[in-house]
């Protein structure tokens, strides 16, 4: 059997299949790249094949589960409760100030890599500041999947780690720290269409600055769970972390497992409320964790088989020679339209990396086009098939279609620029000689 032909027919049949809901995404890398390899002649050791990909995803796995639980006890303690405070303080009635301190909290809150925690925490915050003074809630939607879709490449957030699991390569050093550069970049632009934002409302609202309240804040309950005596505590416990991850001192996984560590013997001493906590996010990091270890068997045998190899081969022979060395803006490009009509599984899993071995022909490595993979996350924010989507239009109490048409223009031109910077900066190269 022809093993690109058997290749294509997989991914395919992978992406049909959770595209329409027919099987789970963990189901669905578990089981269709299985029932593929027994048809490849010659009997291959499956087994081998699934565990070396397991091994291979394995500390990316470590590394998620732990930042999720490091994350939500973070968020549990009320670290960024001041945060919040402060910022609604600041912004008052003024809708300038208010759209710039929504892209400034997204920002900020969007670095546990979770887009519905931040979804619940800026929302809740925010919407009452702008149905007080009329300001237009398609505005903060647009803000927040923004500013949520650029820090969600951090080490820990979904695209990274899906990237670094399908091709198997570094987090830190392949993926996130060239991207930093275009990260400011992004945000930058986010920034300033918040700045914009907030002078076209202004005009249509009639605001002047004599009008100007500070202290629009509305108060909330503060959960049993909160720690703010030790919000310091906490705050160098994260700042230590940061830097030790960007120092290198140790590698990621075992990084975060400290951490976490340390976290939650700080907060809650207490082995019954520790168990409590635990259990609050454990769904998140069992469906992660369980994500990372069936794309791990999908890959191992898919490389194990030599149907990625094969399929690599195929599409190289279909790309014209004088495309070939600009494939990686191109797949930065490409990234945008198809991460909107694409789950990020079926992207990163099925999709790159056929791209990143096909790369590999024209001396473009595979970090290269994990990074460019990753442009379209702006516009993967406003996807369909993004549940934070529904989350928020819920709580906004507008219709996903409004929010969509309002925003795609703009996170289109927050993707166009986040690669721009890329490429300027040679985190995306242009073309290879």
């Amino acid at each position: 059997m022809n093993l690109a032909l058997l290749g294509f027919a997989t991914i395919a049949a992978f992406i049909t299949l959770i595209m329409t809901k027919r099987l789970s995404a963990i189901v669905a890398l578990i089981a269709i790249p299985i029932i593929a390899g027994l048809l490849v002649p010659g009997r291959p050791d499956l087994g081998g094949m699934i565990v070396e990909g397991i091994l291979q995803v394995a500390p990316i796995a470590l590394l998620l589960s732990f930042a999720i639980l490091f994350f939500g006890i973070m968020m549990d303690a009320g670290l960024f409760d001041p945060l919040v405070r402060r910022i609604l303080h600041l912004v008052g009635n003024d809708p300038l100030r208010i759209a710039i301190g929504t892209a400034a909290l997204s920002a900020l809150v969007s670095v546990d890599g979770d887009g519905t925690t931040t979804a619940l925490i800026v929302i809740t915050a925010l919407l009452p500041v702008y149905r007080s003074i009329g300001m237009n809630p398609l505005i903060l939607a647009t803000l927040l999947g923004s500013t949520n879709a650029i820090m969600n490449f951090v080490p820990w957030g979904g695209p990274a780690a899906r990237a670094a699991a399908a091709l198997k390569i570094d987090l830190l050093s392949d993926l996130f720290l060239p991207l930093l550069p275009a990260m400011a970049a992004g945000l930058l632009a986010a920034f300033g269409l918040a700045w914009w934002f907030g002078v076209t409302e202004r005009r249509r609202l009639g605001w002047q600055p004599a009008q100007m309240q500070h202290g629009a804040a509305v108060e909330h309950e503060t959960p049993p769970e909160r720690r703010p005596h030790l919000f310091w505590p906490n705050l160098l416990l994260t700042l230590a972390l940061m830097a030790a991850m960007f120092t290198g001192i140790a590698s990621l996984p075992v990084l975060m497992m400290g951490a976490f560590a340390i976290a939650v013997t700080l907060n809650y001493p207490s082995l019954q409320v520790q168990r409590e906590r635990i259990n609050a996010h454990a769904n998140n990091v069992v469906m992660v964790a369980l994500l990372i270890f069936a794309a791990g068997s999908l890959t191992g045998i898919m490389e194990g088989t030599g149907m990625l190899d094969a399929m690599a081969q195929a599409l190289v022979r279909g790309i014209p020679d004088a495309m070939g060395p600009y494939l990686a803006p191109v797949t930065a490009v490409l990234s945008l339209p198809i991460t909107f009509l694409m789950s990020n599984d079926a992207y990163y899993f099925g999709i790159v990396p056929v791209l990143a071995e096909a790369a590999t022909n024209f001396g473009i490595p595979p970090e290269a086009i994990g990074r460019a993979s990753m442009m379209g996350q702006p516009i993967h924010q406003l996807s369909p098939l993004l549940a934070p989507v529904y989350l928020a239009c819920g709580l906004l109490g507008v219709e996903v279609a409004d929010v969509q048409r309002f925003a795609l223009k703009y996170a289109a031109l927050i993707s166009l620029v986040l690669t721009l910077g890329a490429i300027l900066t040679g985190a995306i190269p242009l073309a290879v000689s």
